[in-house]
């Protein structure tokens, strides 16, 4: 995992939404990257649905969230619509983005660990957690960086 403070790494990766650039958002928004283990599977459901059931707030904040995994984008696009996620989930081909946040891999390799990181508007990461952290904590911290 990489630490807080540290420069976030840019990447152009396809999802969802089309193709997206991060390093289009550095510098103007907030960016909540969420690297989930698997489409459509209990855990990552209930996170990706909380995100989205308080997407408006985090717009709200000038933020915009991507979730991140490497599963193929056509059972992307089927969870995506199925709950209807405002975001963009993207695709994580050959799994670059991971290796790069380093988000290391569990059950016999076969998914990636779930972090969550938030990128300031200055590029840098201000707040990277394992795990499924409440809405209310990011929240917490976009507000803590008045951005």
């Amino acid at each position: 995992m990489l630490p807080v403070g540290a420069k976030a790494p840019v990447f152009t990766a396809n999802s969802t939404k089309g193709p997206v650039d991060l390093g289009e958002y550095v510098g103007k928004q907030t960016i909540v990257l969420v690297f989930y283990p698997g489409d459509d599977t209990p855990v990552c459901t209930r996170q990706l649905c909380a995100l989205q059931d308080n997407y408006a707030s985090l717009q709200q904040k000038n933020t915009v969230v991507f979730g991140v995994n490497p599963g193929e984008l056509g059972k992307k696009q089927a969870f995506s619509e199925k709950f209807q996620y405002a975001f963009p989930l993207i695709v994580d081909d050959g799994e670059t983005i991971r290796e790069a946040y380093d988000v290391g891999k569990i059950l016999g390799l076969f998914f990636q660990q779930r972090i969550v990181y938030i990128i300031g508007r200055d590029g840098t990461i201000v707040y990277a957690k394992k795990g499924n952290p409440p809405v209310s904590e990011l929240l917490a911290v976009i507000e803590a960086q008045g951005q």
